[in-house]
Parts: C-alpha cells; structure tokens; sequence
C-alpha cells in the first residue's frame, strides 16, 4: 500500500471529529499529494463528480494485535459489538472509508490539491487512494442501519455565550454548532462537571454537558 496524498483539516487530534463523514457538511480539508502523485492528469475527468470516496490510513490507531469486539461510543461505550459490524479504528487492518464532497481541485506549488466538505478525519491523515462516488451503484435507499440507527437520532441542544462565540471564526462558527449537537464526547457521560475540550483550528474550545445541554464555557485562541 502506497500513500498517495495526506489531508489537512483543522482537527490536530482525534477528540471532537465527526464520527461519520458527511454529518456536518461545512466541515473542509484540503488532500495534498505525496510528489510523485502530484500530476493533474491524474484528475482528469473528476470535476464530473459531486462526491468521493477517500481509503485511509487510522494513522493514531496502529497497534500489533486486534479484537474481535469493540465497545462502540453511540453506545455508550458500555456493550460489544462485533469488529466488523463496527467502523472502529481498532481493527485487523486500520483503513478508514469516508465518502466526502468534492469542492473542486486547483494547481498550487504543491502541485493540484482537492479541496472536500463533509470531513471526519484529522490533520495529516495519510490518504491510500481516490475513487468517485457513483450514485447508481453505492446509493442504496432502502439500506438499513443496524445498531447505529436509533444512536444516529441522540443530539444535543448547544449554548455558545455571545462573548465565546465572537472569539471563533465566523465560517467555523456553524460547522462548530452541527458538530457538538452530536455530541463529540468518547460515550454518553453523565458527569455534568467535567470539563471537556478539543482543538479546532486554532481555537481550544471547552464544554460540560448536563441534562441533555451542551455548554461552551471557555475558548483560547492560539497564535
């Protein structure tokens, strides 16, 4: 398996990323090519696309053994499922599978980069390959969604102070909001005094939850 290209997103870290692609669509990245994948011929023909499919490496998940159950978060982290009904990172082989939207492609000095919405992986993820999204073939309407579909339906009701919300980027602003109503915590925690935080692009945000009510209570602004 040759790496082929690695994205860049404003996750530095695995805490606070979407736990599935395409759950909150203003979320960015930008795929930069290894050098010698940065030829454009490569990308003829994909602006006829409006979607993507990225096979990549669980870079922060590498470990010389695996199990055969996981403890899935929209569970709660307390019951096992089987490795292979789960999208666990912790698996035989660490590929991941997400399925983005393409925003559009541009030369750069860094040779043609692809700009994609809908992300859920962080920072510098290595990026095996690139394939279209093809509607008559991997949409499947009536696919139905095991385990996963009553968790899909948990979200979060967001309060971001005025004076907290003004400290974050106004294009992030929404992405942000659509992000902690899924709630980016590891299980459903109901410690409603600890204090949780992630970094997103260069904003440190911290919230509690109590009562079904995420609360941002502080954000730091790096440099």
């Amino acid at each position: 398996m040759k790496i082929i290209a690695r994205i860049r997103t404003d996750f530095p870290e695995k805490f606070g990323l979407p736990r599935q692609s395409g759950l909150v669509e203003g979320l960015k990245g930008k795929i930069v090519f290894e050098p010698e994948y940065r030829v454009p011929e490569a990308l003829r023909g994909i602006e006829g696309f409006s979607h993507l499919w990225l096979i990549w490496q669980f870079s922060e998940a590498l470990r010389p053994t695996w199990s055969p159950t996981v403890r899935p978060p929209r569970l709660g982290g307390n019951k096992r499922m089987g490795v292979f009904a789960t999208r666990s990172p912790f698996r035989p082989n660490p590929i991941g599978l997400s399925c983005v939207k393409l925003e559009g492609w541009e030369m750069t000095d860094e040779g043609p980069v692809i700009t994609v919405s809908g992300i859920d992986i962080m920072d510098g993820t290595p990026i095996y390959d690139i394939k279209p999204y093809l509607p008559h073939a991997d949409c499947k309407p009536d696919a139905t969604g095991g385990f996963s579909t009553d968790a899909a339906k948990y979200s979060l009701d967001v309060v971001i102070p005025t004076e907290l919300e003004e400290k974050i980027e106004e294009k992030l602003r929404a992405p942000l909001r659509e992000l902690l109503s899924q709630d980016p915590r590891p299980g459903y925690a109901e410690d409603g005094d600890r204090v949780y935080g992630f970094t997103y692009g260069r904003h440190e945000i911290s919230f509690t939850v109590a009562d079904g009510t995420l609360t941002v209570c502080d954000v730091k602004n790096n440099k």
